[in-house]
């Protein structure tokens, strides 16, 4: 039990090491009293272990206490795997059937929460080597595949495939670049979001279409170039004297 625990620590130690950047040079003792996350992770496996143990009161108050300590919320019936790792943390929900793989990276904000009173399996499953942008929100018993990417303060309500990224709200499968990257070193700022692209297409049609140019042209000009001349005849009109006077 007690070799359990260390390797356990170790390996949080590690992924904190390997996956944050501000851990660089920083030593173990100092990452175990001082990250938040590596404090949550500890903090869920005693309260995990008091809860299949079948303790009354204490899970909760432990996942209480480290929640007031954190910003992190487990709940102690919530299943974690190895080398999970929360940066900064603040604002993470994690409910009660949730259930995160081996090697998946958080960021502040998210939630693995569930939708209406439903009972049963509520939360979502996230499988190994997925990564969590800041504020996003997973709901309900879906299943994110292995080494997806869900991108910052999306919003997720159904399965994601393996090695997609997801954005928007609703959350759209995306991919980087046309490559499957694995591992926390999404660049979330040049996330493709197809949304805006879309929106972007039809104000390029607008406009074109305001200068009575071809909408699909990526020529703009005026005369007989595609633009709009108004009729000399409206011209001279509306140079004309007031037809009302004055």
């Amino acid at each position: 039990m007690i070799a359990r625990t260390v390797a356990e620590i170790r390996r949080d130690v590690a992924a904190a090491r390997t996956r944050d950047p501000a851990a660089a040079g920083v030593g173990w003792l100092e990452i175990l009293i001082t990250w938040p996350g590596v404090q949550a992770l500890l903090a869920h496996r005693l309260a995990g272990a008091l809860y299949r143990a079948r303790v009354p009161l204490l899970p909760r108050l432990v996942a209480a206490i480290c929640r007031s300590l954190t910003g992190i919320e487990i709940h102690p019936a919530a299943a974690i795997g190895a080398g999970l790792f929360i940066d900064h943390g603040m604002g993470v929900v994690i409910g009660e059937t949730a259930e995160v793989g081996d090697n998946v990276t958080i960021y502040q904000g998210v939630t693995l929460g569930g939708t209406g009173f439903a009972t049963g399996k509520r939360h979502p499953t996230v499988e190994d080597n997925v990564t969590i942008g800041s504020g996003a929100k997973l709901l309900g018993p879906i299943r994110v595949g292995h080494g997806s990417k869900i991108g910052a303060n999306t919003v997720v309500i159904h399965d994601v495939l393996p090695n997609c990224t997801v954005v928007g709200n609703p959350g759209h499968p995306v991919r980087v670049e046309g490559r499957r990257l694995e591992g926390p070193d999404a660049d979330w700022v040049r996330l493709p979001d197809p949304i805006a692209d879309a929106i972007k297409g039809l104000a390029h049609r607008i406009e074109a279409l305001e200068h009575g140019a071809d909408p699909d042209s990526e020529d703009e000009g005026d005369g007989a170039a595609g633009g709009y001349q108004l009729p000399q005849g409206d011209v001279d009109r509306a140079v004309g004297p007031n037809p009302a006077g004055g």
